[in-house]
């Protein structure tokens, strides 16, 4: 993370040194930090438009929960310096009422599937700061899709 922010931090000061107005928005704060993420610790993922990695541990069954389903979930919740902020081995919830990382992330694997999301902060909670989430944090899940039913 110290090596992100030096990234940071030498951009801003380098185009402002050449006259430049240029404004580090916090979704490209995010993606570098994720990148940094997958960089540091050796993994692939793949990606969305909306800035949401990904890797698909198991992809589990062929049919997928829909928009609306009610599903059941194992997961971790993680911040990316690894601080655990929250964790269930039955969770069961409409996906609709979710934070819109998992909304987007979970019906790509159906039950029995494990993906590791890695949600930007505009996909999770953005500039609110929850419990023990800070403001504008990027959050990593590991998620197990016990079940779901599709209304």
């Amino acid at each position: 993370m110290r090596k992100l922010l030096f990234i940071l931090i030498t951009t801003a000061l380098f185009a402002y040194s050449c006259g430049e107005k240029q404004v580090v928005t916090q979704a490209q704060i995010d993606q570098l930090a994720i990148e940094q993420f997958l960089t540091d610790n050796q993994l692939e993922a793949q990606s969305t438009a909306s800035g949401l990695h990904y890797i698909i541990n198991t992809a589990g069954s062929a049919e997928k929960p829909g928009d609306e389903a009610s599903i059941t979930v194992g997961y971790v919740g993680k911040l990316l310096n690894g601080t655990v902020f929250d964790q269930s081995t039955n969770f069961t919830g409409e996906l609709n009422q979710m934070i819109e990382g998992w909304q987007e992330g979970i019906p790509l694997i159906g039950a029995g599937g494990k993906i590791k999301l890695l949600i930007p902060s505009a996909l999770g909670y953005g500039s609110q700061a929850t419990g023990k989430i800070p403001a504008n944090s990027v959050l990593q899940f590991d998620v197990t899709l016990h079940s779901f039913t599709n209304p």
